[in-house]
């Protein structure tokens, strides 16, 4: 058997500004974005050059929902976000405007930075070594 995780969703407080963080900040692609009624949407947005795992933008909607915003990982690190060239994303990325809340560092597993989306969740901006 093989198993593979497709979609994580993410917490957000509104579906387009969502997106346009994810689409103009990060340069991530929108994949889908399908109205299902009543204010509810299903919207997907992957980086550039995924072909399997999406987050899936959830508009929360409940007071226990939006209370989880931006502390969905409990002030850790949530998501990893490998890169080929740290360098190019993390100036690409500091010119739109992302909050990096440390200087890039070099360690044993690769060069790396934990930026922050528009809730506040922690992401690593990561090179891995080869």
């Amino acid at each position: 058997m093989q198993q593979r995780i497709a979609n994580i969703t993410l917490l957000v407080r509104e579906y387009d500004e969502a997106i346009a963080f994810y689409t103009q900040k990060l340069s991530f692609t929108l994949v889908e974005d399908t109205d299902l009624g009543g204010g509810a949407r299903w919207v997907r947005v992957m980086p550039p050059g995924v072909a399997e795992t999406s987050l899936v933008l959830a508009k929360a909607d409940t007071p226990e929902e939006q209370a989880q915003v931006g502390c969905q990982a409990g002030g850790r690190v949530l998501m990893i976000l490998f890169t080929d060239d740290f360098w190019r994303d993390y100036e690409a990325m500091r010119a739109q405007g992302v909050t990096f809340h440390e200087e890039p560092r070099a360690e044993g597993y690769g060069t790396v930075s934990v930026f922050e989306d528009l809730y506040g969740n922690k992401w690593d901006l990561l090179e891995p070594k080869d």
